[in-house]
């Protein structure tokens, strides 16, 4: 466990480049960010010292490249890179696009036209990335005018002048376009200010305090908001070490992160809903070692759609022998149009949950029975706003603020919400400056898109808008569905289904898709586990399944943190490349 202190930043600090230009001169020799080679093995500290010469090396790099207040789209693997790399950005006032590396046409081609959206012809990568790019793509129209930077061979020089830099960014000018991980062709950059970055990381903080002797541990993509939050931001901000490792040493051997939370007494972790399944699996399979102590985490932040008490109440079981402490789980809600956080549990309690008549919950009412009731459908808190954020729920067709219990669309207002999306004036204003009808405070709010309600001031998100089913007037949430398949068979992954309806011309369909792997099909057999699937979504809703289509893993289409785009696994279904993936043969009515 480190035994370094950690201090807050001097008064007066408005962006992080000057948060990390106090940490360089106060504290250069203290630890800031080690990268987890394979997830296991440390490479060499970055220090505040490193760091703050490393930021500057680049940032003259990139106003002698004429990028200077430009956008930049970021191409980089896990690593220390990418945090030297979006340092330097800020500095130099280039405003960064990150998003993952290609590694397939599709992949390149989103990445083309992010390029495109943004307004650039950079692309800050590595060597390795950038030959490897060329070497596979280099003949096809995707690379085409694009200028591939590779920023880990650019010189680091200690002591450079600051007069050849630009003036350090103002807190309203913007540091990030963060692409939404949605679906769409069109991708849409949510423009990010310095002041919205500090504030979601003091309200962060605020919420999960990291201080005395915090320490991070991060196996998230650092080009994902909750990864760039938790993995550089947050421990930036707080001046506690983060301890980083790639997505893939995590989904390879989740074991992993519980071991580097142990070895390094890490205090903060964040991961979606499916990472602590994952750690559920591999202790029920004997794969986490006994040596592994969890008495140190003090938050375990879990920010996912949906949030599931099965999950929760799983992982606290399975890891309450190796020092896990049930009030450590704290669900939250947020997204990138909020810069990340919205609202969270404090992490002094258990995590609340909050059994509904799915009845009434179909028909947009609250209505708390019993766990044991017939129908009893939980959902979890994920707990309340702080500092200058609000939350209200409004109704999305007549805008008027309901009451507690009442569901309704998620607004949020505060200095978090992001400026816009780049270069669209009319949606901007639709999403991000609507206001409640008869409002007369001044507030603007940020429309979420997803479907929640207050109960004792605490957030219940209920789904996304515009993926609710609607059947006979009753609103039926896809996630449910979801969960119903994805638990009527033993081998079936959690993640692993996506419910959607389509129209075949004369009336809505419910289609359910779930990925099975080999020996689950073989054991089980597709025609009984897609029966399986229809009596589960029956019995538990009510509800016929008109087509149940068993794919292959890693058919669905997905977010970078894992959860599935259910508009993309649609337009999947309708233009039969998910049939083209589907295993075993389908029987009529199935």
């Amino acid at each position: 466990m480190s035994t370094e202190t950690t201090e807050r930043v001097a008064e007066g600090v408005c962006t992080l480049v000057d948060a990390l230009s106090a940490r360089g001169e106060k504290q250069p020799d203290r630890t800031a960010y080690v990268f987890l080679r394979d997830g296991e093995h440390p490479e060499a500290p970055l220090t505040y010292g490193g760091l703050a010469d490393a930021a500057a090396s680049r940032a003259a790099a990139f106003v002698a490249f004429g990028l200077a207040g430009r956008p930049a789209v970021l191409l980089y693997p896990s690593g220390l890179e990418f945090v030297r790399t979006l340092l330097g950005c800020m500095r130099a006032g280039v405003v960064a696009a990150p998003m993952q590396v290609p590694t397939r046409a599709r992949s390149l081609a989103r990445m083309r036209r992010i390029a495109e959206d943004a307004g650039t012809r950079a692309v800050l990568t590595t060597a390795a990335v950038r030959a490897d790019l060329l070497a596979r793509f280099g003949d096809g129209p995707e690379l085409a005018g694009l200028d591939l930077v590779a920023t880990d061979t650019l010189p680091v020089a200690s002591g450079i002048d600051t007069a050849m830099l630009p003036p350090p960014p103002e807190p309203s000018a913007p540091a990030l376009l963060q692409y939404t991980s949605g679906s769409t062709g069109d991708p849409k950059g949510v423009v990010v200010s310095h002041a919205n970055f500090l504030h979601n990381a003091q309200e962060t903080e605020e919420l999960w305090p990291c201080r005395p002797g915090g320490v991070t541990v991060s196996w998230l993509p650092l080009f994902h908001d909750m990864g760039m939050l938790f993995g550089v931001v947050l421990p930036l901000l707080a001046g506690v070490p983060a301890y980083l490792m790639a997505p893939d040493a995590f989904i390879r051997r989740p074991a992993r992160w519980l071991e580097a939370l142990t070895r390094f007494r890490g205090t903060h972790a964040a991961a979606p809903s499916f990472a602590y399944e994952l750690c559920v699996k591999a202790a029920r399979a004997g794969a986490v070692p006994d040596w592994v102590d969890l008495s140190s985490w003090r938050v375990a932040a879990n920010r996912a759609e949906p949030v599931r008490w099965r999950t929760i109440e799983a992982f606290t079981a399975a890891f309450a022998p190796y020092g896990f402490d049930p009030r450590a789980m704290c669900p939250g809600f947020g997204l990138a149009e909020n810069t990340l956080k919205a609202t969270g549990d404090r992490g002094d309690k258990p995590p609340t949950v909050l059994w509904l008549s799915d009845d009434a919950r179909r028909d947009g009412l609250v209505v708390p029975v019993p766990a044991e009731a017939p129908g009893a459908t939980p959902l979890v808190g994920c707990g309340t706003a702080v500092g200058d954020t609000l939350v209200r729920i409004v109704d999305p067709e007549d805008l008027t603020v309901l009451g507690e219990d009442r569901v309704g669309e998620i607004w949020v207002s505060g200095p978090c919400v992001a400026g816009g999306y780049r270069g669209r004036p009319e949606l901007s204003e639709e999403v991000f400056r609507a206001r409640p009808a008869g409002a007369d405070d001044g507030r603007t709010y940020l429309r979420t898109g997803d479907l929640g309600f207050l109960h004792g001031g605490e957030l219940f998100v209920n789904g996304r808008l515009k993926d609710v089913i609607v059947r006979t007037g009753r609103n039926y949430y896809p996630q449910d569905i979801e969960l119903s398949a994805e638990t009527c068979a033993p081998g079936l992954h959690p993640n692993c289904a996506a419910a959607f309806s389509v129209e075949d011309g004369t009336a809505e369909r419910l289609v359910v898709v779930v990925e099975a792997d080999g020996r689950t099909t073989r054991a089980v057999g597709p025609a009984r586990l897609r029966r399986l699937v229809q009596d589960a979504v029956w019995d538990n809703h009510r509800l016929e399944a008109d087509d149940v289509l068993l794919v292959r893993r890693g058919s669905l289409p997905k977010t970078t943190s894992g959860k599935v785009q259910r508009r993309a696994a649609r337009g999947l279904y309708e233009d039969g490349t998910l049939a083209a993936a589907a295993v075993g043969p389908r029987e009529p009515g199935v």
